[in-house]
């Protein structure tokens, strides 16, 4: 179970967050990091060097946050901005500091970034996940080209 049930955490506005709709071969969880591929969003791999999205939850068809967006669908990729909350999803065993910067893994979700690494979300919460489960942790966009030193 979720310890959130929303992968957008706010603050709530009128038209935030901005997104984009594309087909996404692949399936994807919500809170992972999704990338353009050509026309369609793919799952992001380890350290992804371009432009990231965030995969919503699909409340189009009244999905929650564990349940992954079928391969082949349209999937709703929420475009990170500064002022903005996300819940991203971190693997099982991962420890996160608040503060700490954080990169995507090969399946596309939250790690701790190694120095020399690009961050791309900062961790707004300390959370050590030794769930058993990936789960989602609060976070914000990293300042652009903030690399680990």
């Amino acid at each position: 179970m979720a310890r959130f049930n929303k992968v957008f955490a706010g603050p709530a506005q009128h038209v935030l967050p901005q997104v984009q709709e594309r087909i996404c071969p692949t399936a994807v969880l919500p809170g992972t990091a999704l990338i353009e591929n050509g026309v369609e969003f793919a799952q992001a791999g380890a350290s992804a060097a371009t432009k990231v999205y965030i995969a919503q939850d699909n409340y189009l068809a009244l999905r929650d946050v564990d349940t992954a967006w079928p391969a082949g669908d349209r999937v709703i990729g929420m475009e990170t901005l500064d002022e903005l909350f996300f819940n991203v999803r971190v693997p099982t065993g991962q420890d996160v500091a608040r503060g700490a910067p954080l990169t995507t893994n090969a399946a596309g979700l939250f790690v701790v970034a190694g120095a020399g690494t690009r961050a791309i979300m900062v961790a707004e919460e300390a959370y050590n996940n030794t769930t058993g489960a990936d789960q989602l942790v609060r976070a914000r966009k990293a300042q652009p080209g903030m690399i680990v030193a």
